[in-house]
């Protein structure tokens, strides 16, 4: 069996570091848990929603850590999703 140092491999692929004090884009529903409310990393509140590599976490908590913390913030801790092209027969407009 092998051990990987260091993070955690995310559940699934994380996307962009939004800029400080811009918004996380969270659609998958990978980020809900619906069996179980968490204690937030970062405000100790409980949570249904996860990070990229489930860590249980507000998401506007997620992002004013991102604001808080710029530098470290590059290193991928929170991220948003990868964004799909969207088709251009989905207007709904």
């Amino acid at each position: 069996m092998t051990r990987t140092r260091g993070k955690k491999k995310p559940l699934f692929e994380p996307g962009l570091i939004p800029a400080p004090g811009c918004l996380l884009q969270w659609r998958d529903s990978q980020h809900f848990d619906p069996w179980q409310d968490r204690p937030c990393v970062l405000c100790d509140r409980p949570t249904p929603l996860r990070s990229h590599y489930g860590e249980p976490v507000h998401k506007a908590c997620a992002e004013n850590w991102i604001a808080a913390n710029p530098v470290e913030a590059r290193l991928g801790r929170f991220a948003s999703d990868i964004q799909t092209s969207r088709r251009h027969d989905d207007d709904h407009a």
